[in-house]
């Protein structure tokens, strides 16, 4: 145990001192050192068996060619992804502010007047590390839940990176406690869920196709809507190029504390999978979404 807290801890203040330095460069430069970081990944082939084991079973019907040409696209925006986020150590509210657009903010700020509180369900697309960016427009508290990292000092340091525009970080198994005690408050909040990863092997509750496979979802977003009576909010988050996003927020349209169950869950489970669909390289498909579906019973 000894052992694993000094490598833990070796390893992050060997690389740390490294990614602060270059989070100071502009990002004109970082996307320089973000195209040789694709020469490299693209070599060494990083996770080029999942990736390819995930969208040849989400897209059948493409070819290898198209596969080879989308696992291409994703190592590039991959890489886009890591010195974006390097970039949050240092870059300002203002200048960030400029690279994500907000659609439609009137949706939340409408909301929000009318006391309501809202869960912000969205994946692993687009740039979701720049998402928290949204709360910088609106009168409300940001709550991110989130999974600690194994590593324990470079979670901290993407907590400090999560935080940096007044979003407050939630572990996972607080997350119904902490949001009772906003609601008894008064203090309007919106709780930010990414719900496309792999829930663990005891939460196997509800399945579902997506992408062309039986899938095991995260129960939170609506469950979570139900709890805080919370208007629920996808947050479609995409690229429209290097650098600059654009986020359309879209209600759920029913009434969530009548919704039968899982139609909340199924309604944004469809939305996320017809964004991939559309731009399948800016989904997170080196993650093992399908690690548990020999466990599917039908």
């Amino acid at each position: 145990m000894a052992k694993s807290k000094l490598s833990s801890a070796t390893g992050f203040y060997i690389g740390y001192p490294f990614l602060w330095l270059i989070g100071w460069l502009p990002l004109w430069i970082l996307y320089g050192v973000a195209d040789f970081l694709f020469l490299i990944v693209i070599t060494i082939g990083y996770r080029r068996k999942v990736i390819t084991n995930n969208l040849n079973n989400s897209f059948p019907e493409k070819t290898d060619s198209e596969i080879h040409k989308i696992r291409t696209r994703f190592y590039k925006h991959f890489c886009d992804l890591f010195v974006e986020t390097l970039v949050l150590q240092h870059i300002s509210a203002k200048k960030i502010q400029k690279r994500v657009k907000l659609k439609n903010v009137e949706v939340l700020t409408k909301y929000l007047k009318e006391g309501q509180n809202i869960v912000a369900v969205l994946g692993h697309y687009g740039n979701w590390e720049w998402v928290p960016v949204a709360g910088l427009s609106v009168d409300a508290v940001g709550l991110s839940v989130y999974r600690p990292l194994k590593n324990k000092y470079f979670d901290n340091f993407m907590l400090k990176l999560r935080g940096i525009f007044g979003s407050r970080n939630i572990p996972l198994n607080s997350t119904a406690r902490e949001i009772i005690k906003f609601r008894r408050s008064n203090q309007r909040f919106i709780l930010g869920l990414i719900s496309d990863q792999s829930p663990s092997k005891s939460e196997l509750n509800y399945w579902t196709n997506f992408l062309n496979q039986n899938t095991p979802i995260i129960m939170g977003p609506e469950k979570m809507a139900k709890i805080a009576k919370a208007k629920i909010i996808y947050w479609k988050m995409e690229k429209l190029k290097r650098g600059y996003y654009q986020i359309t927020f879209i209600p759920y349209p029913g009434n969530e504390e009548n919704a039968p169950e899982y139609a909340i869950t199924e309604w944004q489970v469809r939305l996320l999978e017809q964004q991939i669909i559309e731009k399948p390289e800016y989904w997170l498909w080196s993650h093992k979404r399908w690690k548990y579906q020999y466990l599917y019973k039908g």
